[in-house]
C-alpha cells in the first residue's frame, strides 16, 4: 500500500541576485526535483523588492527557506548547500528513516 505524499509549501527569501541567493535557489530546485517529485509549491521572495513580506515573516537573514506546510513551520538559513540539513529541516529525511524501520 503506497503512503499518501505530503504536499510541501515553501518560501525562499533571497536578497537580489547575489551568489548565495542563486546557489540557494539552484540547490533547492535540485532537492525538490529529486526528492519531492511535484508535491510542492515554492514561492521565491526577493526581500529587496518586498521588504514588508520579510518583515511580516520575521526574516532576519537571507537566503532563508521557510517550510509553511506541513506543520510545524521550519526555517533554514544559509545557501542550502548542506543537503542533509535541508532534508532534516523539511522533515523529509526523518520520515524516510521512519518508513525504512517499518
Amino acid at each position: 500500500m503506497s503512503a499518501v505524499k505530503k504536499t510541501y509549501i515553501l518560501k525562499l527569501y533571497v536578497a537580489g541576485n547575489t551568489p548565495n541567493s542563486i546557489r540557494a535557489l539552484k540547490t533547492l530546485n535540485n532537492i525538490l526535483e529529486e526528492e519531492f517529485q511535484g508535491v510542492y509549491a515554492l514561492k521565491v521572495i526577493d526581500v529587496l523588492k518586498n521588504p514588508q513580506l520579510a518583515e511580516e515573516d520575521k526574516i532576519l537573514a537571507t537566503p532563508t527557506l521557510s517550510k509553511i506546510l506541513p506543520p510545524p513551520v521550519r526555517k533554514i538559513i544559509g545557501d542550502l548547500s548542506d543537503r542533509e540539513r535541508v532534508l532534516i529541516g523539511l522533515d523529509l529525511l526523518y520520515d524516510e528513516l521512519r518508513e525504512d524501520d517499518s
